[in-house]
């Protein structure tokens, strides 16, 4: 009997032994607004960022898509009447298509009459305006690519001199406490990346649909040129 309650008592403590040696395991999962938090106070200016490049990226990108829709009717008709004489009737066309193309030509008919370069020369003004017009504000998405990471590694440069700070206060290492602190502190600089790449990609689309416009703006203000300048105009 004394055997029995003295093998029970051994298994007893292996058990107690056991439970102490196995590590306990946290069941925490964090949503991606907790981890942001995390990241701590730089979190601020790189959300603050993100908000700015989202409404900047989509307002440009709205009133380019606008500006890009192209009247395959204006151009035609405005050689129409150019070619049968009806200047008016040119104009009132630009005037209604409200578009960049129709301003550029307009400003063109009403220099009907002076030599080519003025006609040239005033075309090309309207159309520097133009793109001026569609170009504003995407210089910012092209600064924010650049600040947003930095921010994010100013965060996590900070993060580590906190973490080392309370390593010699302490007078130890904490092997989980240094490993836990740099895991948040890395949230800052995954963030920085994430809305300076986002911001990048942004600005680089942009600049393409506005080039695609320019180029198209150009051929049409040439033919319109080269129908000028033609010995029957």
């Amino acid at each position: 009997m004394s055997l029995i309650q003295s093998d029970s008592n051994l298994l007893d403590t292996v058990n107690q032994a056991a439970q102490q040696a196995v590590p306990v395991v946290r069941d925490e999962n964090l949503s991606l607004i907790q981890m942001m938090m995390k990241g701590g106070w730089i979190m601020v200016p790189i959300l603050l960022l993100l908000f700015i490049g989202l409404i900047i990226f989509f307002e440009r990108f709205l009133t380019i898509r606008k500006a890009a829709k192209y009247d395959v009717s204006l151009m035609s008709q405005v050689k129409a009447s150019v070619l049968s004489g009806k200047l008016d009737a040119a104009l009132a066309v630009c005037r209604s298509s409200h578009s960049a193309l129709g301003r550029m030509l307009q400003k063109g008919l009403l220099r009907v009459g002076r030599p080519i370069k003025d006609i040239e020369g005033a075309i090309e003004n309207v159309g520097k305006l133009e793109v001026a017009k569609l170009e504003k504000n995407i210089n910012i998405l092209g600064i924010i690519a650049g600040i947003a990471p930095m921010l994010g590694f100013v965060g996590t440069i900070f993060g580590v001199i906190t973490i080392f700070h309370e390593v010699e206060m302490a007078g130890g290492i904490d092997i989980g406490s240094v490993s836990g602190g740099l895991y948040v502190k890395m949230v800052a600089s995954a963030s920085g990346l994430t809305v300076g790449i986002l911001a990048y990609i942004g600005y680089h689309i942009l600049n393409m649909m506005v080039e695609r416009l320019i180029l198209r703006m150009e051929t049409d203000a040439v033919e319109f040129i080269d129908l000028l300048d033609e010995p029957g105009a």
